[in-house]
């Protein structure tokens, strides 16, 4: 069984507009869905043993934010480059080739529609939204991630700011 858990990263400012995107922060907002979502993505059963980010800073701060927030845990991440995407196929090929293969679970924070057409397709589930800061837990039964394809993926959780304010 292999476990992928993904956390959309939080609402980004767009208040200085000179900004590349890939340098936006969270917004206040952001900030607050890190704090409230953290202790439930923990409760869910979140492994954060392996954890990939985007090098997005919002995507970056994010998980710093999510950790922090989290008593009793400590964890390190992987900024993956290649994680720095809109498009599901190169979600998938993440997946697939990069993720190692002795590894059960990994966490990868990204984007969207990366994340919601990712969802979509290869879950067994098609949601109608994946809001900023949401968590999905996808289950594939299978011993390797190369086995990921469409419908394979089994949605366990889902969770979202909403849910906790």
């Amino acid at each position: 069984m292999k476990t992928l858990h993904l956390i959309r990263h939080a609402k980004s400012s767009w208040k200085d507009e000179n900004l590349a995107d890939i340098d936006r922060p969270l917004a206040p907002r952001g900030i607050r869905a890190c704090a409230a979502m953290a202790p439930e993505i923990a409760k869910s059963g979140c492994d954060f043993s392996n954890v990939f980010t985007s090098p997005a800073a919002r995507a970056r701060e994010t998980i710093e934010r999510i950790s922090g927030h989290l008593k009793g845990f400590s964890f390190t991440w992987t900024v993956a480059e290649k994680l720095y995407t809109f498009n599901a196929r190169d979600l998938l090929a993440f997946c697939r080739d990069d993720l190692p293969a002795n590894i059960d679970q990994a966490v990868i924070v990204g984007h969207n529609p990366a994340f919601h057409d990712f969802c979509s397709q290869m879950g067994d589930t098609s949601l109608e939204k994946l809001p900023t800061c949401a968590y999905a837990r996808l289950e594939l039964d299978a011993d390797a991630w190369g086995f990921i394809g469409p419908a394979r993926l089994r949605l366990t959780e889902f969770l979202t700011p909403k849910m906790f304010r």
